[in-house]
C-alpha cells in the first residue's frame, strides 16, 4: 500500500470514530436528566480573619443536611481575598461538597458584601453567590451545572445545586 492509501484510510478510520464517539456522547447526553437539589448548612468551622487581608486565604466548613433534615455531607470552601475595602472584598473560592454518593467540586470569584472587619455575630447581612460546578467523583463524576449559595446567617446557608446533562 502506498503512502498515499495509508493516509486516507487512516482518515477515514478517524473520521468515522469521531463519529461514532459523538454519536455515543450525545446518546449518553440525552439519557442523562437535568437535576436540581438544595442542601442546608449549618457551619462547624472557620479560619476567617478579624480583618480580611489580600492574599491571606481561609477556610469555611458547613455540615450539611436535606429537605428532611438527615445529615449528607459536608461543604468545604477556601477562600483568597484579591481586593479588600471598607465596603467588602473580591474573592476566589473552591468548594468540594463532600456527599454519600461523591463529590462535587467548584470555582467562583465574587463580591462579598461584608466589611474588611468580617463578620458581626448577629444580624449579618443576607448574600448570594454562585459557584461554577468543575467536577466530580462517584455519583457526580462528570459534574456539570452551578451551586448557588445563600447565606441567610453567619452560620447558616442554604445551597442550590444545579446539574446539567454532564451529571450522571
Amino acid at each position: 500500500m502506498d503512502r498515499r492509501s495509508v493516509l486516507q484510510l487512516a482518515s477515514t478510520a478517524t473520521i468515522t470514530g469521531g463519529l461514532v464517539a459523538g454519536a455515543a456522547g450525545t446518546a449518553r447526553a440525552a439519557r442523562r436528566a437535568d437535576r436540581q437539589f438544595t442542601l442546608h448548612g449549618m457551619r462547624t468551622g472557620a479560619n476567617i480573619p478579624d480583618i480580611l487581608t489580600v492574599g491571606v486565604p481561609y477556610f469555611v466548613r458547613y455540615d450539611l443536611t436535606d429537605a428532611e433534615g438527615r445529615a449528607v455531607g459536608t461543604e468545604n470552601a477556601h477562600c483568597l481575598p484579591v481586593t479588600v475595602g471598607p465596603d467588602g472584598s473580591f474573592v476566589m473560592a473552591t468548594l468540594v461538597l463532600a456527599l454519600a454518593d461523591g463529590m462535587i467540586t467548584a470555582s467562583t470569584a465574587f463580591q462579598r458584601p461584608l466589611p474588611a472587619v468580617t463578620e458581626l455575630p448577629v444580624d449579618s447581612r443576607r448574600w448570594t453567590h454562585e459557584f461554577a460546578v468543575t467536577g466530580g467523583t462517584g455519583g457526580y463524576s462528570g459534574a456539570e451545572g452551578s451551586v448557588t449559595i445563600e447565606h441567610l446567617t453567619r452560620d447558616e446557608d442554604t445551597l442550590t445545586i444545579a446539574l446539567t446533562d454532564g451529571a450522571a
